[in-house]
């Protein structure tokens, strides 16, 4: 009874010096969700080495990797939302150590995972945002001929005071 016990402590003490507390409860990589009024819309994820690591449409979800490879290295990306007609939206995600890191390698004393272990893995990050809601704007429709232009709005749009300077010019 007393050698398993024993056996069972050496194990335990194994694993809190052999490895990190974010390696342990983390991943390498974490899910993206991305969205976008109106859907639809055009995405194209670069990396911090402006390398395109992905490209879709609205609604979607992307698995991105927390690391580069290198010592304490963190990804960051720049996500690019575009659709014709609608203003472009740009979101930066970035990456920092997440709490399992700061705390667990704390509490469980394991400094091998500090130092080592959750840097090299990428496990010790945590990706923000993990979620992005882009409103693309509203669509405007326009048509230029010289210095005038023409823009198409819907009427609740206009705001009360310039109402009584619209014109109809035809009906359906």
């Amino acid at each position: 009874m007393k050698l398993k016990g024993m056996v069972a402590a050496i194990g335990v003490a194994s694993v809190m010096t052999l490895s990190g507390c974010a390696s342990i409860v983390g991943d390498k990589e974490q899910a993206i969700t991305i969205n976008s009024t109106p859907s639809q819309a055009d995405v194209v994820i670069t990396d911090e080495r402006s390398m395109d690591v992905f490209e879709g449409k609205t609604p979607t979800t992307v698995t991105l990797r927390k690391a580069d490879g290198s010592y304490f290295g963190g990804k960051s990306y720049t996500v690019n939302i575009s659709k014709d007609g609608f203003e472009d939206r740009t979101v930066a995600i970035s990456s920092s150590p997440n709490g399992w890191y700061v705390a667990g390698n704390l509490v469980f004393g394991g400094f091998v995972g500090w130092l080592i272990v959750d840097p090299l893995t990428g496990s010790m990050y945590s990706l923000s945002p993990d979620e992005i809601n882009a409103s693309m704007g509203e669509s405007v429709a326009t048509a230029e001929d010289g210095s005038q232009a023409l823009n198409i709005v819907l009427v609740q749009d206009v705001p009360q005071e310039l109402r009584s300077d619209m014109k109809l010019l035809g009906q359906l």
